[in-house]
């Protein structure tokens, strides 16, 4: 195929637009490419520059299976169509799943995340891998929260956003109180006054709600929780980052549905 030169091509806007959100994401870098094929994420444009060892063809022949529209591009466009300071060599568009909320309460008890203004989209990142290591029935997060398909949370989550359901939400708190009406318990994470991590009961249907750092939780956030956790710490340590706090609680869960 011949390679596009010119940084005035149309793909550069396309590529352009996707970086800064909508419903469009973009995937830099040959292992979220094969995540996202992994989990059925419908690839649009992928665009490749140098030589590919045997195992990155392969993977462009997937995505040309999967109806990929598969374009060559020379460095300084792959430059210009990548956000990344250092481009490894691929790019592609990618529409954004869509995901109905009622998926992450199976399969059952179920064990949900929900992000409330966590603005740093590596923290969002973060918290949604550490929820799939988990064992995470699925991820809520607010409009104040990171987009999860951001290509900066994409990054940081490795690719977990395509393994578990992730819904963005205008009324996330709406949505939780209508699981709490059918038996999902709500357990806000705070960092000093609550109940001691280790004795509150996560192996039922359960909620675990974070926040960002600085304000944390938000009052209405609050008012909905059916218990307040505290993680124990050390007096020195005032909080922990949202991301190895949400890890913590998560594995707890893992290990308490474990026994």
């Amino acid at each position: 195929m011949t390679a596009i030169t010119s940084r005035h091509h149309p793909i550069v806007k396309d590529f352009r637009d996707a970086a800064r959100g909508g419903d469009v994401m973009l995937l830099d870098g040959w292992h979220l490419i094969a995540e996202a094929l992994g989990a059925d994420v419908s690839i649009g444009t992928l665009a490749v520059c140098g030589p590919m060892s045997a195992d990155q063809q392969a993977l462009i022949e997937r995505a040309r299976n999967a109806d990929a529209h598969i374009v060559e591009v020379s460095d300084a466009v792959l430059k210009a169509l990548s956000p990344v300071n250092s481009p490894t060599g691929v790019v592609a568009t990618a529409r954004k799943p869509l995901t109905d909320p009622a998926a992450m309460l199976t399969p059952a008890p179920p064990l949900v995340l929900a992000g409330i203004g966590i603005q740093d989209p590596g923290n969002a990142g973060a918290v949604i891998r550490s929820a799939a290591a988990a064992g995470a029935t699925g991820v809520i997060v607010d409009e104040a929260t990171a987009d999860p398909w951001g290509w900066k949370a994409l990054r940081a989550s490795m690719g977990a956003v395509f393994h578990l359901p992730v819904v963005r939400s205008h009324h996330p708190v709406a949505i939780l109180r209508e699981w709490q009406s059918a038996g999902v318990r709500l357990v806000a994470a705070v960092p000093r006054d609550g109940v001691p991590l280790y004795e509150v009961d996560l192996a039922i249907p359960v909620v675990v709600m974070v926040g960002g750092e600085g304000p944390g939780l938000s009052a209405d956030v609050l008012a909905a929780a059916d218990v307040r956790l505290t993680i124990p710490m050390t007096a020195v340590v005032e909080s922990l980052n949202v991301a190895v706090a949400a890890a913590l609680i998560l594995y707890e869960a893992k290990r308490q549905r474990a026994r």
